[in-house]
């Protein structure tokens, strides 16, 4: 049933519902416990993940400097969104504020951006190693991570302020239910009673823009690095070296863009399963990247058993 139309409402009652996973066969306390473990083992992994490479003098080069970037953008991200889906499955509280939702929106689809951002830096850094090892550490300085770092965030800003303010700035005048887990953009601009394709074909425009362009020059590293090793003995050393890398790249590219072009312009699949791909690539590839990492790095996992049986001597 259609409200009364709400722009930028004075009043803290203004709010959303969230549906958590729109379907009647689903089980909200069994994906309670399903997704509060995978935010357990999320929080836990990349906190050790950042624990041993802030205290290991060794873990300083530029690869695990991006590593630190990732666990910290893989904690925002799950953070923003899954104790608002815990309490909505478990707690019943589906209501979440007018401002609060653009924030968690905001949130989810900028981390997103700065974590492919993220990604390529990777590649970049797998390119220089091995097809530039003499000049590893003169291309790739402090001072270069930094910016690389800085260009990763503002760019995200520059794709989503735009967007949030596309969002914001449109009438809600009709259900304020939502039919997802959190605030994602196209389910919300769905609500508005003025037209949503600009603010749709810029979202889809700008994703595949940055994801297109991310994967591109991801492509391009790693077409020169089999280049420069292929028929050398160090082809097996180079991709033993990039293989946690393309397990983490395959976790996050193919389940986002199954989920994007899914909600887009998958109208064959079902609500129920559209919510479900949007849930599961934000909160699966974050719990297993410090799995995936601390399994295949040998710097990663002697730094982790190195802090636990130094903590087992002292106590």
């Amino acid at each position: 049933m259609a409200s009364e139309p709400f722009h930028r409402p004075n009043s803290s009652s203004s709010s959303f519902i969230l549906v958590g996973v729109p379907s009647p066969g689903a089980f909200p306390v069994s994906l309670g416990i399903l997704f509060c473990s995978g935010y357990i083992i999320t929080l836990v992994g990349n906190g050790v993940v950042l624990l041993v490479i802030g205290l290991d003098n060794s873990l300083r080069d530029p690869i695990h400097c991006f590593l630190a970037m990732l666990a910290v953008i893989d904690v925002v991200m799950v953070t923003s969104i899954v104790p608002k889906m815990l309490s909505i499955f478990w707690l019943k509280s589906a209501e979440i504020g007018y401002m609060a939702c653009f924030v968690q929106m905001f949130l989810v689809h900028s981390t997103t951006s700065v974590e492919s951002g993220v990604l390529l830096a990777m590649a970049v850094d797998r390119y220089v190693a091995i097809c530039h090892p003499l000049r590893y550490q003169a291309i790739l300085n402090r001072q270069t991570i930094a910016q690389i770092g800085l260009a990763i965030v503002v760019r995200a800003l520059l794709f989503m302020v735009p967007l949030t303010g596309m969002v914001t700035s449109l009438p809600y005048c009709r259900s304020r239910v939502v039919p997802h887990s959190y605030c994602e953009h196209m389910a919300l601009v769905k609500l508005a009673c003025a037209d949503p394709r600009p603010s749709g074909l810029y979202s889809v425009a700008g994703s595949s823009l940055i994801v297109g362009m991310d994967m591109a020059f991801i492509a391009v590293s790693y077409g020169m690095i089999l280049k420069t090793v292929l028929g050398k003995k160090s082809f097996w050393k180079a991709f033993s070296t990039c293989g946690c890398h393309l397990c983490v790249l395959l976790l996050y590219y193919v389940p986002g863009i199954v989920s994007i072009y899914a909600q887009q312009f998958g109208s064959g699949v079902s609500v129920h399963a559209q919510v479900l791909l949007a849930d599961l690539y934000l909160t699966l590839p974050t719990m297993l990247n410090p799995i995936v990492y601390s399994m295949r790095t040998t710097q990663i996992r002697q730094a982790v058993l190195k802090l636990l049986f130094s903590r087992k001597v002292r106590a």
